[in-house]
């Protein structure tokens, strides 16, 4: 087992050291076990590189990646970083082109990260130039492993990785295609600042015992209670987790009441409800599905607003959230106008999701003068197995889990 900094007082999953969110050895650590280790890390949509040549920056992890569509209609991606000094090869956030090349010295690279092109190879006028042992063919980029599911386009740094949808198993795979079941469209997209460890964000995303907890807006017009019918689906490593409910208006509910919560505070109205109105979309009747995907990626249902998250450290204390909006290439403009209405849900500011910018930063600056000390996550038990109900800290335990087996760690 990895010698890690940071000791876990417990083999179980319910006492979590605080000294993982703020540990400089163990972040260092992530970044080569977690995210250049044997884990498939979310790079971008199918639908945002349509034709041979388009391209998109990304990170995975902190390690800055291309991802470009080549003309066999394959994808290829390759750390952004020329082989030369060190510079990114491509500096915006998505194009298009033939070929890149490096701003800083002119080195040339074809679209599947090979060095091809060398500014003055040979020298000027006799003088200078290469030493006639170089070999382009040697130089380059770190190439990603590439795989592809339902439009989702993830990478790997790693050759031990398991296929795809082996990663994914069976029951994430077939919540994917739930929502991502015909081709889809980019309709919006924010970047949002988390003053906070990855590690607290992606908790957050897993903890379905907060949602109607910390967020007035589900509570107060009943988008989501720990009540209604739902449950939470948590794969057998651990690392991947399904949160789901059912909206129930007319169902009678005293149990927030009873609590004395702040989220069950019924004063508040909002003065156009049409952003609620909505359409059927599943014949499951499923209302809110939130998926997560070992070590950073969010699919999101939320009514019938769609989303894509990726969550990327920069840091030990700041996080970067990547959201991108979706809606279905045939639906029709009224369908499209309500997805538009419904973005005002979530996202940095959103009516339902504004409080977790804040939360995770709340616990960052909580913790501070907590170093030894652990937090508590027995909710719901000890285990990281499925369950019917959501007031439960399982899926969290089974990030925990997770983590722990990828960084090679035991108590």
């Amino acid at each position: 087992m990895h010698e890690q900094t940071i000791h876990w007082k417990s083999p179980a999953l319910t006492r979590v050291p605080f000294d993982l969110y703020s540990d400089q050895q163990t972040a260092q650590d992530e970044q080569g076990r977690i995210y250049r280790g044997a884990t498939w890390s979310y790079l971008c949509l199918d639908a945002e590189l349509p034709e041979p040549g388009n391209y998109r920056t990304t990170f995975v992890g902190e390690t800055p990646v291309v991802v470009v569509k080549d003309d066999d209609g394959e994808f290829y991606a390759f750390e952004n970083r020329c082989a030369h000094r060190g510079a990114l090869i491509a500096l915006e956030k998505s194009g298009k082109t033939d070929n890149f090349q490096c701003v800083y010295h002119a080195w040339s690279y074809n679209r599947q990260g090979d060095l091809t092109g060398v500014a003055f190879e040979k020298g000027v006028k006799g003088q200078g130039g290469m030493p006639a042992s170089f070999c382009k063919n040697e130089h380059g980029p770190r190439k990603l492993m590439v795989a592809v599911y339902c439009g989702l386009v993830f990478g790997s740094f790693s050759d031990d990785v398991p296929p795809i949808n082996e990663y994914l198993g069976p029951e994430i795979c077939s919540r994917i295609e739930r929502v991502l079941h015909k081709p889809v469209e980019v309709i919006g997209r924010f970047t949002q600042a988390l003053p906070n460890n990855w590690k607290l964000y992606f908790e957050n995303v897993k903890d379905s015992y907060h949602a109607s907890l910390l967020h007035l807006f589900f509570t107060t017009f009943k988008l989501n209670r720990l009540s209604q019918k739902g449950g939470v689906i948590v794969d057998e490593t651990g690392g991947h987790h399904v949160s789901f409910s059912m909206i129930d208006p007319t169902a009678a509910d005293e149990s927030y009441k009873e609590q004395g919560l702040r989220s069950d505070d019924s004063k508040y109205r909002l003065k156009d409800p049409s952003v609620l109105e909505g359409f059927k979309e599943y014949d499951d009747g499923i209302t809110l599905q939130i998926l997560s995907v070992f070590p950073g990626f969010v699919l999101q249902q939320i009514q019938n607003c769609l989303a894509v998250r990726q969550v990327l450290p920069k840091g030990i204390e700041r996080t970067e959230l990547n959201w991108t909006y979706i809606g279905y290439t045939d639906d029709t403009s009224e369908q499209r106008t309500v997805r538009l209405k419904q973005l005002n849900l979530v996202g940095p500011a959103g009516f339902i999701s504004m409080e977790d910018g804040a939360v995770g930063g709340f616990v960052q600056r909580g913790i501070a003068g907590a170093r030894g000390r652990d937090a508590v996550v027995e909710m719901g038990g000890e285990g990281t197995g499925s369950s019917e109900g959501r007031a439960t800290e399982t899926s969290v335990r089974g990030f925990w889990k997770a983590y722990r087996a990828h960084m090679e760690v035991s108590a």
